[in-house]
Parts: structure tokens; sequence; C-alpha cells
């Protein structure tokens, strides 16, 4: 399968909403005249009077503007049907999980991923991964967070990373780049609800693990389908503000900016396109609780994102709690084993 090769590498997926109003009409009607069979009656016709317009006490509703298709509002609208999750095949196995090639309905696409089921009997708690970006022209099934998918399989969760659309043997998407990547949102959402359907699975357990681009994606399920998962973990994440990925990663890209921008308008030029499409602004929707692991030394996805995205998350009132890393860089090195510690330790902490 050939892929466009491009370096469009944070920018947060996003998604939309159509926002319908309704119109309401009170209608009374008359009483009619009674009569009784084989009774003779006079009818007296009062005099005609003119009734006073009484005005209504709610006066009717007009219908709204749909949201923008590229929004998070489209996302909060729309209908997800995740399904039809394959365990295709083994790819390995050892002593604690089995290893699968997967798939599974994202709409109208089939989107490929691997599935790391444990061994031991019944139903499990479970995890979908959002990987960071990797060029789609050389992504390989179930490529990134690879050290990530051992440690948690090995600790009794099930693991479902999500290859995206456009990935590996996943079905293609033209308009995944001008649509600013947020079927992969989409694609995250029904990797959820098809995980729900698996006999390994419970189904209410299942939380969300996002790196980097997937960190943003993450932002973007909490927002755009409250009460889908029961926790989520970011690491390294983009920013929760679309303009700033836009500014970081895509404007470089003439090609691919440059088409972006002559469809939806700068920022500065149509701010309200753009603050729909940014997580940071809707963080009054996420019921889950959140933790953020973040080195200080990133010089891919600046620290102070994230230290934004808390301040946020905790003025809306929201669960949510940040480890930093003095020295790690955005991949995290000695600090790994530590992080994920604490990554288990939260999951469990919330009952995953």
């Amino acid at each position: 399968m050939s892929r466009r090769r491009t370096t469009w590498a944070g920018l947060v997926v996003l998604g939309m909403t159509a926002v319908v109003g309704c119109t309401s009409t009170d209608s009374a009607e008359p009483p009619s005249p009674s009569s009784s069979a084989g009774t003779t009656a006079t009818t007296i016709t009062p005099p005609t009077t003119t009734q006073p317009t009484i005005p209504s006490a709610t006066p009717p509703r007009t219908a709204q503007p749909a949201a923008h298709p590229v929004s998070l509002q489209a996302l909060m609208a729309k209908k997800y049907d995740g399904r039809n999750l394959r365990l295709v095949r083994v790819l390995s196995s050892n002593s604690v999980y089995t290893r699968y090639h997967v798939t599974y309905s994202s709409g109208s696409l089939t989107i490929s991923g691997i599935m790391n089921v444990p061994r031991s009997p019944g139903r499990h708690p479970a995890l979908v991964l959002n990987h960071g970006y990797i060029d789609p022209a050389v992504y390989t099934n179930g490529r990134g967070l690879m050290r990530e998918q051992d440690y948690l399989a090995r600790r009794g969760y099930v693991v479902l990373h999500t290859d995206y659309r456009n990935h590996a043997q996943s079905s293609d998407d033209p308009r995944s780049e001008v649509n600013l990547r947020m079927g992969y949102t989409e694609d995250v959402i029904n990797a959820v609800l098809a995980l729900k359907t698996s006999p390994y699975v419970d189904p209410q357990r299942v939380g969300l693990f996002g790196r980097s681009m997937g960190g943003g994606i993450t932002y973007n399920v909490l927002v755009a389908q409250p009460g889908l998962v029961k926790a989520a973990i970011v690491y390294a994440p983009v920013s929760s503000d679309a303009v700033d990925n836009f500014n970081r990663w895509t404007r470089p890209e003439a090609s691919i900016a440059n088409t972006i921008l002559r469809a939806y308008g700068e920022p500065a030029a149509n701010p309200t396109f753009w603050r729909n499409l940014s997580a940071i602004n809707f963080f009054d929707r996420v019921t889950e609780p959140l933790l953020i692991q973040h080195g200080e030394s990133d010089s891919t996805c600046p620290i102070a994102w994230s230290r934004e995205t808390l301040a946020a998350l905790k003025k809306a009132g929201k669960t949510a709690s940040m480890y930093t890393y003095p020295g790690e860089e955005h991949a995290f090195a000695a600090a790994w084993p530590t992080s994920m510690a604490r990554s288990v330790a939260f999951l469990k902490q919330h009952g995953l």
C-alpha cells in the first residue's frame, strides 16, 4: 500500500459535531359544539369580540447552524459503532501473553493493530494505546509504544495498539491530512468500543494511554466522548491548543499548510474554527481522571504545553495530575521504568 510521505509531525487530531435546534409549536383546538338527538334547541350567538393577543411565555426556538465538520463538536455528536474486532493471526506468544494481528471497524473503514492478550483466565482490564507520529510511509503494524505494549501486558492488561487510518494494513482516507487528522480520534473511539466486545476484556475497565501525538488524540477523545473510558494517561503530549501544534509542525510544510489555510483561514482571521479544534476549550466536558508524564528537557513537545493543560483542567475542576522528570527528553530513558510504575499505580487507583 503506497503512502504519501509527510513530516507533519504532531498535529492534534480533531473532530466534529452537528448541533441541530428544533422548533416547537403549541396548538389548542376550540371546543366542539355539542348536540342532543331529538331535541329542538335555540342557538344563541354571543356578540363577536376581539381577543387580545397574549405573547407566548416561551418564544419559539430557531434552528442553530450545524457545527463545522472539522471540529470537536462534530466528534461530540457523531454516532460510533466500533465493531468487528477480529484476531486475524498470532504474531508471537510467550508464557505471559499472546500477541495478535487484529482488525476492527471504524465507520466504513477497517483499522489494523496489534492486541496483547494475557494468558491468565477470565476477563481483564484493558487499554487502547495511541502512538505518536510515525511517517505512514514507513510505519508497520503495531509500531510505536513497543516497550509499553509489553510492560502493560505483563501486568495483566489486554493491550490494543491501533494503527490509525492510512497506517499499516488500515484503510486509506485520502482527506485525512486536509481534515487535520480528525479521523484518528474517531479510530480510537471505535477501538475502545470494539475492545469492549472482546471476551477477554472487562468492558467496565477500559482506559487510554497516549504518547506525543497520541496524547493529543487522547485529549480529544476525553472531550468528545466523556464517560467512554475509566481513566487516561498521556506521555510527552502535544499541546491541547491546535494552533500551537499547527505553528510548530504544519506551518513549515508549505504544501499542506497552504491547503489547510485556504480551506479554513489563518487562526487570527478565523479564531472560532481554530478554537473549536482545541481540546483545552472543552475541558469542562471531561469526566475521567488524567495523568500527564512529561520530561523537563523535551525538545519536541515543550513541557510548558503540559503545564498549561494541567492548569486548564484544574481550573475546570477536573481530576488531573502530572509527574515531571528532570533531564528526560521526549522518548524517556532512565526515568521510563519509574514513570511506568507510576502509570500502573494510577490505573489501579482508579479501578483499572
